[in-house]
This record gives C-alpha cells, structure tokens and sequence, in this order.
C-alpha cells in the first residue's frame, strides 16, 4: 500500500483510526508523519504475509485484516520506538508480527463467542466453518513466528510469553471465576492477561527493539498493560451501544453468547432488587438463545442495562485505568512521543463516551 499524491497526512491518519488531537503542535504533527509513513510500510508487509497462492487460505486469511481495523498495536510498536532509533527492520518486523498475532486471535474468538459480525463484515467462521476460522487463526498465528524468528530469542520470548497470558486469559474467560475468586478481580485479570499483554507487547517490544534507554521499557510495558484494561472496559461499554457503527456488531453481542462483562458483574454485584430482576431476565435470556430461541429476546433488558448506572460505572473504571496508564508516563522524556502515547490512552478510552 502506498500513498497517492492526493492522500493528506490526516486521511492517513483516520486510516489507521488516529485523529488529529493525539498530535498537536508543530514537533508532534512530524512525529505524526513519521508514523504515517512507516504505518503504510507495515500495511505492505503485512500483506505479503498473508497472501497465498492457495485460493481459500489467501481469501480467508486476509479476510478479516482488509474488513479493516485500527491498527492500534503497530502503531504503538512505531510511536514508542521513536525514543530509540526509529523504525529499523527489526521494528517493522515486530509491528507486522504483533497484528498477525492480533488477527490471529479474532479468528479464534469469534468461534468461541459465536459472533456473527467482526468489523462491520460476517465473521470468518459465518462464511466458512468454525473448523476453517480455526486454522486460519492458527496460520495467522505460525506466520507472526515466522517473521518474529528473524530476529532472535528475544523476539520469540517476547511472543511466546505474551501468547501464553493470552490464552491463559482467554481459558479463565471461558471457565469462569471459581468459588474463591472476587468476580470483578478476576475479570480484571483476564483483561490484563487476554487484552492488556499484547498492547503492552506493543509498547515495550517498539522501544526495545529500536534499542530506546533502558530505563523506558518497564513503564512503557505497565502503561501498555493499563491501556489494555482500559481499552476493554470501553468496549463493554461499546457492547453494549444501539449503534452499529460503532461496534461492527449486534447490540451486546457479547452477553447474547454468554460472555460476562463489566456492567454484568457489577449488575451482579447489587442486592437491590430492580437489580436482581434484571439480571434474572438478561440470564433467562441467554439460556433462552443457548436453547435456540431469537436472540432479540435480549433486546429490551440489554436496552436498560446500556442505560443502568452499572455501564456509567464501568466507563468511569475505563478513565481510571487510563490515568494510570498516563501516571506510568512519567519516567518517559517530555517531548511529542509522551504527548501523543498520554493523548492515545485517553482517546482509547474515550470512545465511549
């Protein structure tokens, strides 16, 4: 992918879902350039990796990645190393590798949560089989070793340890908390573990490997870490919105499929009896659509929840993340890449408002 003459850098920009605020000010909008300019070098590589001369896998496989996407871990990858030496190979490599492991894991999580829609567009498994979903997933996933392998064990440590949080995240997902487990605690941690660790991968691996000083990678990783969380918290919010455009999928498709969210637990959590009706209803209805029933059903008890105090409260837990998220910053030099990771985090955050 390459600019035309026409494209102006803010058109880039709203490409890979940035937005003019995240960059102000004369040093900041050629850092922003910077990035547009390897952002469209990490797209190319990113599809060369996908293509195929096999007809299904090179269809199925960039299925999903031309549906879209903001592209939020490359661009992490290629902001935070402007603290070291900038997009080397080593970091573009890493950038690509990142949203392969990224798509990868979509691939997987629609099967497991029954989506219909991922990205405005039917869900692989929709258009295909859960059976054909899966091992794309997995191509996906054996394509991002492939490319972080060029660049040694500290490549492949970085992946191997962030994929094993993510799937020990997604497996609690799925099991659930046990007797002794704090449901709230433990939803955190699956965030930490399934969302925040590949973010954090993203912020980290890009200072690291653009070999920044030392001393920025551990805050950029806890700042990853934060966002991650944060980032998650908004899109139960977004779970729950009666506008498609924002989500590219069915109103609370989450919940439809029985995957537990913030403003469900914390539903879960009050003893007023409103609330206890509530949850009663929106519990009788997945049962119902698991049986097979419409999955409108939901429709109105999923509407009061959208406008309970529970999916306040889970967005104002999203702005509290992400101000520890900014906090974790302070070890960072001021200057344009500070501004535009404090501005990120908050815009992430932000979007359900």
């Amino acid at each position: 992918m390459t600019s035309s003459p026409a494209t102006t850098g803010s058109q880039l920009a709203s490409r890979f879902g940035l937005s003019d605020r995240i960059f102000v000010g004369p040093a900041a909008r050629r850092l922003a350039r910077t990035l547009e300019d390897g952002l469209t070098q990490v797209e190319s590589a990113i599809a060369e990796e996908l293509a195929s001369a096999d007809p299904l896998v090179d269809a199925s496989a960039r299925y999903l990645y031309e549906a879209g996407g903001k592209r939020v871990r490359p661009m992490l990858v290629l902001l935070t190393a402007q603290l070291g030496d900038g997009m080397t190979p080593a970091v573009r490599d890493i950038a690509v590798a990142l949203e392969l492991m990224h798509l990868g894991t979509l691939y997987h999580d629609d099967v497991m949560d029954s989506a219909d829609a991922r990205r405005g567009v039917p869900s692989v498994h929709r258009v295909w089989n859960n059976s054909t979903a899966i091992l794309i997933g997995d191509l996906l996933l054996s394509r991002a070793s492939r490319v972080l392998g060029r660049h040694g064990a500290e490549a492949v440590d970085m992946q191997t340890t962030t994929f094993e949080r993510l799937v020990i995240g997604q497996l609690h997902e799925t099991v659930g908390a046990g007797a002794d487990d704090d449901p709230i605690d433990f939803y955190l941690q699956v965030l930490a573990d399934k969302t925040g660790s590949l973010i954090a991968a993203a912020a980290q691996s890009g200072a690291y490997f653009a070999n920044a000083p030392d001393e920025v990678r551990e805050p950029l990783r806890v700042y990853g870490e934060k966002v991650g969380v944060a980032f998650q918290l908004a899109d139960d919010v977004i779970d729950l919105s009666d506008n498609p455009d924002d989500t590219g999928k069915v109103p609370g498709t989450d919940l439809r499929a029985g995957v537990v969210t913030m403003p469900y637990l914390l539903l879960r959590s009050s003893d007023a009896a409103e609330d206890r009706d509530l949850l009663a209803r929106i519990d009788q209805g997945v049962e119902r659509i698991a049986a097979g029933e419409d999955p409108a059903i939901l429709d109105g008890p999923l509407a009061e929840l959208r406008d309970h105090a529970v999916t306040a409260r889970t967005h104002a837990l999203a702005l509290s993340w992400t101000n520890e998220a900014v906090e974790a910053l302070s070890a960072l030099p001021n200057g344009p890449v500070r501004e535009a990771l404090t501005r990120f985090a908050r815009q992430l955050a932000d979007r359900s408002s």
